[in-house]
């Protein structure tokens, strides 16, 4: 990458190589950003953020899982539920994950829609997904509720390894935050969509110019995100 550099009229343009042209590109915006707003590429920078943070846990959570010595919890057995006499194994969780992925295709449409200028099923789509983070973090209260009940702690389990208690509040905990936000967020964002805002340019919180529904899209970014994150979870705390 190299920064174009005017010299006398009627030359070429030099260009600076190197880290000094890297360090011209960024200063001046002339690559890193030209095409994108200063809304999403924050957003991205956020999210870079967030995915160091979430893999320093997951990888604390694997060092501990590997390193202790008492056996750890079977997640099938401390997850499962029993329905109508049926001991069902991580059923809880395989609902869970198949309603945040499903939330992750609403947000899709919901940009779709943004994009096309059709505020009403833009704003009915993201209080769909609104909906369905809200149902998650619902069921997962739920199973936190079960796991204190049978005597998990941050600092112990009646199952074995008392990591286990302190990876999965932490972990489940830090994702359910994230989740809830984004719950909030969808429906302020609805609201405005629903009302008009973008397209009368009413003075606001991110409606400050007519007819800019990129803000629907920034909201996309960190909903898929979430559920990427899940995925990991999902993968790596219950399956293994």
């Amino acid at each position: 990458m190299a920064e174009t550099v005017l010299t006398n009229p009627g030359q070429s343009p030099a260009r600076l190589e190197g880290w000094r042209g890297i360090a011209a590109d960024w200063a001046s915006d002339q690559r890193a950003f030209k095409n994108v707003s200063w809304g999403k590429a924050m957003m991205w920078i956020f999210l870079l953020s967030d995915t160091f943070i979430f893999s320093c846990f997951l990888l604390s959570y694997m060092t501990a899982r590997m390193s202790t010595t008492v056996p750890w919890p079977n997640p099938s057995e401390v997850f499962a539920l029993d329905i109508g006499g049926n001991h069902m194994p991580l059923i809880l969780i395989a609902i869970m994950t198949f309603v945040l992925i499903s939330s992750s295709g609403t947000m899709a449409m919901a940009v779709n829609f943004g994009y096309r200028r059709d505020r009403v099923r833009t704003a009915i789509l993201m209080l769909v997904t609104a909906a369905f983070g809200a149902t998650f973090v619902g069921m997962q209260a739920f199973e936190w509720t079960k796991l204190i009940m049978e005597g998990v702690r941050p600092w112990g389990n009646p199952w074995g390894a008392p990591q286990f208690g302190a990876s999965f509040f932490m972990i489940t905990g830090f994702h359910g935050t994230h989740v809830t936000f984004g719950v909030i967020f969808l429906i302020a964002i609805a609201r405005k969509v629903f009302r008009g805002d973008f397209d009368v340019e009413r003075r606001g919180f991110f409606t400050s110019r007519r007819g800019n529904y990129e803000i629907v899209e920034i909201t996309g970014l960190y909903w898929h995100f979430v559920d990427l994150v899940w995925v990991f979870i999902f993968a790596f705390f219950y399956l293994w």
